[in-house]
């Protein structure tokens, strides 16, 4: 078995563990926080170990390629939460002016 077996490339910046919506990322930001593959494990119980230990000696053995794919991922990530934060919904428009008001009225009643 080939280590690309183990996972599904959707696009250049969606790689998946092969039968699962869990992304190659999210074993490599554990494994990147100093998480053991046991950790991991505990923390994507849906994942066997077989698989983790795939995802990290995939990492190993394309770390340029992958510490690039993790990067374009977190810019992206970034600028989603940048043009959240810019144009908010308009649920989020309400709620932070109900939560202005009771402020002023926690304020006023000082």
């Amino acid at each position: 078995m080939q280590l690309e077996d183990y996972f599904d490339f959707l696009s250049p910046d969606d790689i998946r563990l092969k039968g699962h919506r869990i992304g190659i990322d999210n074993v490599l930001d554990y494994y990147l926080e100093g998480y053991t593959p046991e950790e991991i494990a505990a923390n994507l119980p849906t994942l066997g170990l077989e698989q983790i230990y795939a995802t990290i000696t995939y990492y190993l053995h394309n770390r340029a390629q992958m510490d690039a794919y993790l990067s374009r991922l977190t810019n992206r990530r970034e600028q989603r939460y940048q043009e959240w934060i810019a144009n908010p919904s308009p649920l989020v428009q309400r709620l932070r002016v109900l939560k202005a008001q009771r402020t002023e009225q926690q304020v006023s009643a000082s």
